[in-house]
């Protein structure tokens, strides 16, 4: 009990009540102390179904526990997991309310539009500077997220590919632990950007730690300055990330990566004719007919050419 995740506390009281509990009590606290996040998550009438007791037993429980009543001992068990949980809280709350399809398409670009506005409004020119400036002057860049910042990653790898020489993205089959391999042979002259968003993902936290003490600089993409990235930068770059629905919108975190790789290739020498080779390398790969196409095309199957009929010779004739 004096491991229970989330919030210690609750193991203390269930622990200290534990030889006054009924039989029916005793499940509840197993089941609370086994699956503290899913108890967290459940109405009173679902997790009195899901133990098999009444509503009322649920109710003397949480009083058996010195709580006013269940409610209480929710909230208490909620703490420690508030970041994990506040997802699973807006969309209960969402469901609760009545909408059609059109309102939750509306309320979703809404809250898109509000978050870039959001993002736009808190830049801070001297970051962008500093952003920009590490990116075009950093020798190797190796660009870091798990979960769906690995996403973020690859679009922001293939912006900032065709204005830096080596641009790395770290997300592969092998996760994390292919992460922590790379970054071993990091230089100060090498930049790693890290990507987190809530939830927040612990090896992208501490693997930017390992790579700040060994003296790489890093370029955090976070959601704000209570961020685990954000004391981790060299500099970092904010997006507005709420969300009724989901743990976090990607929608402002991409617009800040369209933003940046902007910026990168504004001020990048040679954008004009990286930009212009690229337009040309991808011509024959676009819909349409181009004449000056490069695209190999198979090649048509030469004409068969029709059988000789043999006229039959003397010998033949005279034989018959």
């Amino acid at each position: 009990m004096a491991t229970f995740p989330g919030n210690p506390s609750m193991a203390q009281r269930i622990a200290r009540v534990l030889p006054t509990l009924t039989r029916s009590h005793r499940q509840m606290a197993d089941y609370v102390l086994a699956h503290p996040l899913q108890a967290a998550t459940m109405p009173i009438d679902e997790l009195a179904a899901t133990l098999g007791v009444s509503v009322a037993t649920a109710n003397r429980f949480a009083r058996a526990l010195e709580f006013d009543g269940y409610p209480q001992f929710r909230a208490a068990l909620v703490l420690g997991f508030e970041s994990t949980l506040a997802p699973v809280e807006k969309l209960r709350s969402k469901l609760e309310h009545p909408a059609t399809v059109a309102d939750v398409f509306a309320t979703a670009l809404a809250e898109s539009q509000r978050n870039i506005d959001l993002t736009r409004q808190s830049l801070d020119a001297h970051s962008c500077e500093q952003a920009v400036n590490a990116i075009l002057n950093a020798r190797r860049i190796y660009i870091m997220g798990f979960g769906a910042s690995s996403w973020l990653g690859g679009l922001l790898q293939r912006c900032l590919d065709l204005h830096c020489d080596n641009v790395q993205l770290l997300a592969s089959i092998e996760s994390s632990s292919y992460s922590a391999r790379i970054l071993t042979r990091l230089q100060p002259t090498d930049l790693l950007i890290a990507i987190a968003y809530p939830r927040y993902f612990a090896d992208t936290v501490l693997l930017a730690r390992r790579a700040r003490e060994a003296g790489v600089p890093v370029l955090a993409l976070t959601d704000r300055v209570t961020s685990p990235l954000a004391p981790l930068a060299t500099v970092a770059l904010y997006a507005h990330t709420d969300s009724q629905y989901f743990a976090s919108s990607e929608a402002s975190a991409l617009a800040l990566i369209e933003a940046l790789c902007s910026a990168v290739a504004h001020r990048a020498k040679g954008s004009l004719k990286a930009a212009t080779q690229l337009a040309e390398s991808v011509l024959p790969w676009l819909h349409g007919n181009h004449a000056s196409r490069l695209r190999p095309e198979a090649a048509a199957p030469a004409p068969r050419k029709a059988r000789a009929v043999s006229k039959p010779s003397k010998s033949s004739k005279a034989a018959k």
